[in-house]
């Protein structure tokens, strides 16, 4: 079962003062309106934030690319240009199913920059098909069976963050039954683009309303744990 533990203490960057030096023109001190590397390092989740069984993965992803936002066969799209790049990806892994959480937040010197980041995976969301069905995959590292996928797109907005998820969901074929859903959250607040995926796969399940309704609340409670840190 999913768990989410108590914020950790954020770090904020301050100007030190002593007898001797003092911030002046000729070294300002940081734009506070922007939200900083430190600030958002601390508000990503770690293992012990969510649950007693997550762990970071043993093969760590590429930091300059994102996950699938469409799913399917779809490429991941690289992470948006001109950020510092903070990630904190974590993994449950079970006899029955699978959690994953891959957290990415880029970090930008200016609002516009996020904002445009924000547009293009926006664009990349625009032209997920609604429905795909992929045959079954065997190669050297990775065995799925076939299955059919749905995508639909939802505005998102919470504690000044605004932007767009794309809810994914995959019945496997009777011959191998079971589901996956997985929830890609993008959101923008000044200078920062958050890139929040959670994915969760069970073996042998099939899905109800239930099962939908606690995805749902899982997912917004992880992007919502992690945005409500940020001032």
């Amino acid at each position: 079962m999913l768990v989410i533990g108590k914020p950790a203490r954020v770090a904020v960057a301050v100007c030190a003062l002593s007898l001797f030096t003092a911030c002046s023109d000729d070294n300002p001190s940081p734009d506070k309106s922007l939200i900083d590397l430190n600030e958002m390092r601390g508000a990503l989740l770690q293992a012990q934030d969510v649950g007693p069984t997550w762990t970071p993965p043993d093969a760590s992803a590429d930091p300059n690319r994102l996950v699938s936002v469409c799913g399917g066969t779809s490429t991941a799209p690289p992470v948006p240009p001109g950020g510092q790049v903070v990630s904190s990806p974590l993994v449950d892994e079970g006899d029955t199913g699978a959690q994953s959480l891959t957290q990415t937040a880029l970090v930008y010197g200016d609002p516009s920059q996020a904002e445009a980041g924000l547009a293009a995976l926006k664009a990349v969301a625009d032209g997920c098909p609604a429905t795909v069905s992929v045959p079954q995959t065997v190669t050297a590292d990775k065995s799925e069976p076939a299955y059919t996928e749905s995508v639909a797109t939802q505005q998102l907005s919470q504690n000044d963050w605004d932007g767009f998820a794309v809810i994914r969901h995959k019945d496997y074929e009777k011959a191998h039954p079971g589901t996956a859903d997985t929830a890609v959250a993008v959101l923008a607040k000044r200078n920062v683009l958050l890139v929040d995926t959670y994915a969760i796969y069970r073996l042998g399940a099939t899905g109800d309303a239930s099962t939908a309704s606690q995805f749902t609340g899982d997912w917004q409670r992880l992007v919502g744990t992690v945005v409500n840190r940020v001032g």
